[in-house]
Parts: structure tokens; sequence; C-alpha cells
């Protein structure tokens, strides 16, 4: 899964030094901090960012508004605004640049984290017609966030062993024989998924293929727990493994 780059630009250097940590607690890419209008678009010409976390005051006579309307004008860039300001006057001329999100300071992390992934989400749907668009950064982690009640909960993609689905849920089995429940179709989660490593095996089943241990002719194991593989799925799984079937 490819890492958003996410563009600061936030006139307070602590405030500033807190987010871009936050963000790499969150596994995201970054650029900035910049402090001020000229500033924040040098970095949107040369950094490139995939999201922009914008606070609506800053250094100098333009400020955040500023910022988002020439976001605006020029190649639409998602971008949330940061502000500690929820008088009535700030919110009706942000509403008029149309932020994706929204957040009054103090934040915490997991409300960056639901702010940041839910505006990208739904920006690359408008772009795209309701289809996810590729991220523009080449590299990859090697984990995710699910959201698990009131809790973002980090999850290593070797430790996720397979998906079972029932309905709109799907729960995580995780090697350490711990479990994650999450709501989403598997056929949404699996796109949120590095492509290759996990398949799907069956309508309720999708397994990491490094954990596979034995195939059966109608099931497969791995850690110890048996799966059914479904027959419309049996060709593409030998496909993707390489192995003959017969």
């Amino acid at each position: 899964m490819a890492v958003l780059k996410i563009g600061v630009v936030e006139d307070e250097l602590v405030i500033a030094r807190t987010i871009l940590n936050t963000l790499d607690e969150l596994g995201y890419s970054h650029c900035g901090p910049a402090i001020t209008y000229t500033e924040a678009l040098e970095m949107l010409e040369h950094d490139k960012p995939d999201l922009v976390l914008l606070d609506i005051q800053l250094a100098g006579r333009k400020d955040g508004i500023d910022v988002a309307q020439k976001l605006n004008e020029a190649d639409p860039v998602p971008f949330i605004f940061l502000t500690a300001n929820s008088d009535a006057d700030t919110i009706d001329r942000a509403k008029k640049v149309k932020p994706h999100a929204y957040i009054v300071k103090p934040f915490t992390k997991e409300e960056l984290f639901a702010a940041i992934e839910i505006a990208f989400s739904n920006f690359t749907g408008k772009q795209t017609g309701g289809k996810p668009a590729s991220l523009a950064t080449s590299s990859t982690r090697n984990f995710m966030f699910v959201k698990d009640g009131y809790v973002f909960r980090k999850v290593f993609f070797k430790e996720l062993l397979y998906l079972e689905s029932d309905a709109n849920y799907v729960t995580l089995h995780l090697a350490s024989q711990k479990k994650v429940m999450v709501r989403s179709t598997i056929h949404d989660f699996l796109e949120q998924l590095e492509p290759g490593l996990f398949i799907r095996i069956h309508r309720c089943y999708a397994v990491n293929i490094n954990h596979i241990e034995d195939i059966f002719p109608t099931e497969m194991a791995l850690q110890g727990v048996k799966i059914p593989i479904g027959k419309s799925y049996r060709e593409e799984l030998f496909k993707a493994l390489g192995l003959p079937e017969s």
C-alpha cells in the first residue's frame, strides 16, 4: 500500500513539530512545515503532497484560507483545516473554500488519522467516479491502522494470517491468535491491502500467502487452522502460487 505524503502548513513551530511526530507515528510521509502563504505555495509546487494539513492563521498578510483558494484554482489537492478558531465567522469563511475536513485544536492522533483517511478517500472517490485513485508516492507501508471500537489499532501485514467475512464485518485473524473485527466488506478491505500478498480463496475468506502451510483438495492450513477453498477461487489460487492444478 502506497504511503500518503502529507504537507503541513503551520506557523507555530511547536505545534508543527507535534504534527510531524504524529504523522511519523501513523506511518505517513510528510513535507514542511511551511509557515507563510509563500512558503506553502513553494512546498506545494516542489514537494507535491497528496493531502495538506492547513492552519488558518499564518504568519503574514495572507492566511490558510488564501492557500486553500490557490489549491482549488491549481491542480486540486485535498486539504484539512487545523485551527484553534471555531467561531462562526471563521467557519463561514472556511466553508466557502470547501475543505475536506475541519479539525479544531487540540486534537488527538486518532482524530487526525480518521480525518486524513476519510478526506483522502472521499476526494479520490470523487475524482475517479467512486474508484480510489492510486497514490502518488512509491513507498510502501508494512502496516495499517484499523478501527476497533474507539481505538485505532496498528496491524502489521506480516502478522495478519487471514480475513473472515460475515456480511458487512471482517474479522482479522492475527498470528498472535488475537482477533480484530472491523466494519467492512471483505472486497473493500482487500483493496486496502498490499496487492499480491493477500488472496481471496472463498467468498468468506482471504489469506496471507506467506502463511500458507499446506494445501489440500478442498481446504488449506495456516498455522494449524484449516480454511475451505471455494471451487470458483481454486484456479486463481493455484495460478498465484505457481502450482499445477491436478
